[in-house]
């Protein structure tokens, strides 16, 4: 069978509906393909692990990445349920996902009570997070420094 966009959407928005279905969490599903085979897969495990990293795009990087035994995902496309938060945009960047295919927007997730498109608006903006941050000193530059220096290093 030839798989094409329709089949790997198909494929995240089935994880997406059997995570509501299950219970464990919402609506969301991700799946990486690779030279026309999926790597990766996950839906959002938020509530089943407690965790409020495991999004359904960073779980599949997770999962890709493991079985790859790899952090770099080049040459991979990712096929998720919504538009991913910025969280996820980051870390599809970091991992070097090429390319990203959405179903559902933030603004639809939005309507149904999630804060993605907030979070968006206040990358924009000047806007406080709400977060304290404060720097406390300048000891942890001098380990970067040892990095740059480092003539082995890997990004």
């Amino acid at each position: 069978m030839q798989k094409n966009h329709e089949y790997f959407m198909g494929e995240a928005i089935k994880l997406s509906k059997k995570n509501v279905t299950s219970g464990h969490g919402g609506p969301f599903g991700a799946v990486i393909v690779r030279n026309g085979e999926i790597i990766g897969k996950s839906q959002n495990k938020v509530l089943k692990n407690n965790d409020p990293t495991a999004h359904g795009e960073v779980s599949a990087i997770r999962d890709a990445c493991k079985k790859l035994k790899t952090y770099d995902l080049s040459g991979s496309v990712i096929y998720t349920s919504c538009e991913p938060c910025p969280m996820c945009l980051m870390s599809l960047m970091w991992a070097n996902v090429e390319t990203i295919y959405f179903a559902a927007t933030r603004a639809d997730a939005g309507n149904i009570g999630f804060r993605d498109d907030a979070m968006y608006n206040l990358l924009k903006s000047d806007v406080n997070s709400g977060i304290h941050m404060e720097n406390m000193n300048k000891k942890a530059v001098k380990v970067m420094q040892l990095w740059k220096e480092k003539m082995d290093k890997m990004y």
